[in-house]
């Protein structure tokens, strides 16, 4: 290939073809033969050739012959030579569309170059436009959305079969038709009100309802535009339908979604408090009855009416835990290719809508996938479909956000085999029962995040993005739900190298473990005398707890937090205590953290969990949790149970 124009010269007089190369070669590439055959042959091997001047008596064949079959090979533009006046061979050639001009011999050399210069012309123009047309025609027939152009009348001259299909009808039904010809009539009022707007401002942009069959509304997505006006004056347009209702269904799951974690992080937090205190109260009206020998019976129903009213907060507590925490999971098998294949577009949509809310974040993004055995020969994970489509969507936002010059977002699905430590397999993690986890990856090219930040990006409210574009609940959502559904959020960052974020799903059945256990399992041994180290920031509780320990004849030593715990037990050294009844939620130094401080100074010592809020995601697997607030009959049968193992 070259970027100047090919001139083909057949002519059966060697001396010609010298003549016309000396007038053409300095502006065309040139191709020579004395052979019309031979020109044929070229013509097959070669598509690149612009201009055919051919001579029109030479003993093979005639050049209007060749040029006929020259056709069939090629689109080039021809010029045909004659040195004789055979003008009803030239007439047919140029009838028949075989030949653009033709030239006697001898010829005028300015006005033969001309000629060439506007054969090669003419074939750059009609290839352009061949090229044009071809284009239009993939993109009408390949685009999902709907897509129709308009003359000046408004009536459709272009259309796909997306776009027909709105109208209920096919491409051919559509052409000359106006678009308020087609539609329900219930739409015209918005329609011309959107001409008009087209009318004032060349543009126009319109999400609306659309009633469907049986009742049903679709939202759809109308972009008006003008494209400009032809050398006669004459305005065409363009038409987009775009259906849009299950980004608009997703968009507002996960407003829900958020808003819903909102709530539920608000009503955690206030049941954690109301907890402790519920916990002081019943555990010193209960110490009160204990203690109060001799108690009028006015009195009696006082504290019963108190305890009674305790109970129902008790009661109402346990309510609000039951909503902040994700238990109406609806976990089912899913094969997580499929639902990542069928997400893409929605991911696409979702992307672009993103990056044209602000003019900063307006350079592409890319959503790529790589799976493992695209075929699905992947396990099903048993997650919840729904909630792992708005996790995906809300990382790719987020990878979105942290790319303002654009890149790529790449997801990708792995198996991964999950061993204890020691045993082999992919990447033991001690947080995770041992099995085999289908990881689903989003990865992006963005800023990164610095250490600091990342190790708070699961905190609910907290967010790195300007107000009013982030809650700071997404990736806590997102936690919660995979923690609960058995998984494991990982996330890897840095500044400069994107963020990538890992999502194990269990393929085996992982039934989370819940803090409520069995309050009846049997009779235990009660043992008496144990030394017990009763470890809770809040004073309240601590005085309850440790009272309820001393009537059951326990050596109670109360501590206000996980450090002054293990400077106490080192004081004890040598003697440890047999129990350690420990808060999960406590500021500087949490329980889980505490228990396991304390499980490698004193391995033979056994932990009582206490909690008010806290889900046993951060508590190991095998942990004995007591649901605050409890009975002294409760904590009994807990410390029953903590003792036998």
């Amino acid at each position: 290939m070259t970027d100047r124009p090919v001139v083909l010269l057949v002519d059966d007089e060697p001396e010609i073809l010298v003549a016309l190369t000396d007038l053409l070669e300095d502006g065309f590439t040139i191709l020579s033969t004395t052979s019309p055959v031979e020109a044929l042959e070229i013509l097959a091997r070669r598509r690149d050739v612009d201009v055919i001047v051919s001579d029109q008596r030479m003993p093979e064949m005639g050049g209007d012959v060749m040029l006929a079959r020259a056709r069939g090979l090629c689109d080039a533009q021809a010029i045909l030579l004659t040195g004789y006046a055979d003008i009803g061979a030239v007439a047919a050639a140029l009838n028949q569309g075989r030949i653009s001009f033709y030239s006697h011999k001898p010829w005028d050399g300015d006005a033969l170059r001309a000629m060439v210069v506007q054969a090669a012309h003419r074939h750059m123009l009609e290839g352009e436009l061949q090229t044009e047309r071809m284009l239009l025609r993939g993109l009408l027939g390949n685009l999902r959305a709907g897509l129709a152009f308009k003359d000046p009348d408004g009536r459709f001259i272009r259309i796909n079969r997306k776009a027909a299909a709105f109208y209920g009808r096919d491409e051919a039904g559509c052409l000359g038709q106006r678009e308020e010809d087609l539609s329900d009539p219930a739409l015209l009022p918005a329609l011309r009100a959107a001409e008009a707007r087209l009318e004032a401002e060349g543009r126009d942009e319109e999400v609306m309802p659309v009633s469907g069959p049986g009742g049903s509304v679709t939202w759809r997505e109308f972009t008006r535009a003008r494209l400009g006006v032809n050398s006669r004056g004459e305005a065409y347009s363009v038409l987009i339908n775009r259906d849009i209702t299950r980004q608009r269904e997703m968009e507002a799951r996960l407003r829900q979604a958020e808003k819903m974690q909102a709530l539920g992080t608000m009503a955690g937090g206030i049941a954690h408090d109301f907890n402790n205190l519920l916990t002081a109260v019943m555990g010193s009206l209960e110490l009160a009855v204990d203690m109060g020998e001799g108690l009028d019976d006015r009195t009696t129903r006082l504290l019963e009416n108190a305890m009674g009213a305790a109970r129902r907060g008790a009661d109402l507590t346990r309510r609000l835990l039951n909503f902040s925490r994700p238990r109406d999971l609806s976990l089912q098998p899913v094969d997580v290719n499929a639902l990542l294949r069928g997400m893409h577009d929605l991911l696409v949509q979702g992307v672009a809508a993103r990056r044209r809310e602000g003019a900063a974040s307006r350079l592409p993004v890319e959503i790529g996938m790589e799976m493992t055995d695209p075929a699905g020969d992947v396990p099903m994970v048993r997650t919840d479909a729904g909630q792992l489509e708005l996790a995906l969507l809300n990382l790719c936002l987020n990878a979105s956000d942290a790319m303002p010059d654009g890149g790529a977002i790449m997801l990708s699905t792995q198996v991964a085999r999950l061993d204890a430590p020691g045993a082999g397999g992919d990447m033991p993690r001690d947080d995770l029962p041992p099995g085999e986890y289908v990881v689903v990856s989003v990865a992006d090219q963005g800023t990164g995040m610095a250490p600091e930040t990342l190790a708070r990006i699961f905190e609910p409210f907290f967010t790195t993005k300007d107000v009013g574009r982030g809650t700071g609940l997404g990736l806590s959502m997102i936690y919660g739900f995979v923690r609960h559904a058995g998984g494991d959020v990982r996330v890897t960052s840095a500044p400069g190298q994107g963020t990538r974020v890992d999502l194990y799903l269990p393929v085996h059945r992982c039934p989370a473990a819940t803090l409520d256990r069995p309050e009846a399992l049997g009779p235990l041994p009660v043992r008496e005398g144990l030394r017990v180290l009763v470890v809770d920031d809040e004073d309240t509780v601590r005085t309850v707890t440790a009272g309820f320990l001393r009537g059951m004849g326990h050596e109670a030593i109360e501590v206000a937090g996980g450090a002054e715990a293990l400077d106490r037990i080192a004081a004890m050294a040598p003697h440890q205590p047999d129990l350690v009844v420990l808060d999960v939620m406590m500021p500087k130094m949490g329980g889980e953290e505490a228990a396991r401080r304390i499980g490698a100074l004193c391995p033979d010592t056994r932990i009582l969990f206490l909690t008010g809020y806290a889900d046993n995601a951060v508590l190991p697997e095998d942990a004995l949790v007591l649901r605050k607030p409890f009975t002294q009959a409760q904590l009994s049968g807990h410390v029953a149970r903590a003792m036998g193992g």
